[in-house]
């Protein structure tokens, strides 16, 4: 006798994406929608109103803050990637008692919330010049990073085999060569997981750069468009087009490295 199939899982997961599109459905029709129309927001317009991403564009100063976002993005990123990869090979190849000590010290660290540190944060800040620059920042987003990264690195290469060291080491590689030329090219879906996690929380921060990049030439896209609502905030908009391109760039990343997502997510966590 065919057992009858349980509807509710399945409903409840499209009301969870339901839930989750709906905002992204109501930033479509409110960018494309003129300043007089009145009509309601659940109802997508008949027309483009392009003049809005031109006027969020050209108002905001949207290419500096893309230039900053691009800038900070990448180098955190890329920064994250290697100090993370490297610190997490010899927690997760040799168990000793100080690599254990270590390597809780760093997951403990994840439980830190940022802002509560803000204060003597700003006050170090201030202290090192690094008030308004690009390399203060991407110090933050590494320090603040790091945590998370490690944990995922260590879970994923606690899954790769052993015998893979063992072997390199005896074909004549040293440790350094051996992580290089054999495990980084193994660690393809942990480090797409990073990109996107780190990239994400990176190129949305506000907490971080509307403390610490006030200057308008350094401001990121969340902190000019915080500022750009602020002054028009009857034109919801240009609000609502500058966001849409703000979030365009982190979208189209997801799409690229998705299907590595999952995969270096669950196996980076199976042995973390």
């Amino acid at each position: 006798m065919r057992r009858k199939r349980n509807p509710w899982p399945t409903a409840l997961s499209l009301l969870i994406c339901l839930v989750h599109i709906l905002p992204f459905y109501i930033l479509l029709t409110t960018s494309f929608k003129a300043a007089d129309d009145l009509s309601s927001k659940w109802v997508m317009p008949g027309y483009m109103y392009a003049d809005n991403f031109k006027n969020a564009w050209q108002e905001a100063n949207l290419p500096s803050a893309f230039r900053s976002n691009l800038i900070v993005t990448i180098v955190s990123v890329a920064l994250i990637i290697v100090v993370g990869s490297v610190a997490a090979y010899p927690l997760a190849r040799f168990q000793t008692r100080w690599n254990k000590f270590v390597y809780a010290v760093f997951v403990s660290a994840l439980i830190v919330p940022p802002l509560t540190i803000l204060v003597p944060l700003y006050k170090f800040m201030v202290d090192i010049g690094g008030m308004n620059q690009y390399w203060g920042i991407i110090l933050l987003f590494v320090t603040f990073n790091l945590p998370m990264t490690i944990f995922l690195y260590t879970g994923f290469i606690g899954t790769i085999p052993r015998e893979l060291d063992e072997a390199a080491m005896i074909d004549g590689a040293g440790r350094l060569g051996l992580f290089y030329r054999i495990l980084l090219p193994l660690l393809k879906p942990i480090t797409a997981t990073v990109v996107i996690l780190t990239g994400v929380a990176v190129w949305n921060d506000y907490q971080f750069s509307v403390f610490f990049l006030q200057h308008p030439h350094t401001r990121t896209i969340t902190v000019a468009l915080a500022a750009f609502f602020g002054q028009y905030n009857s034109n919801i908009g240009w609000v609502a087009a500058g966001s849409l391109m703000g979030a365009l760039p982190m979208i189209v990343l997801y799409l690229f490295l998705q299907r590595y997502f999952i995969s270096g997510l669950a196996s980076g966590a199976i042995k973390g």
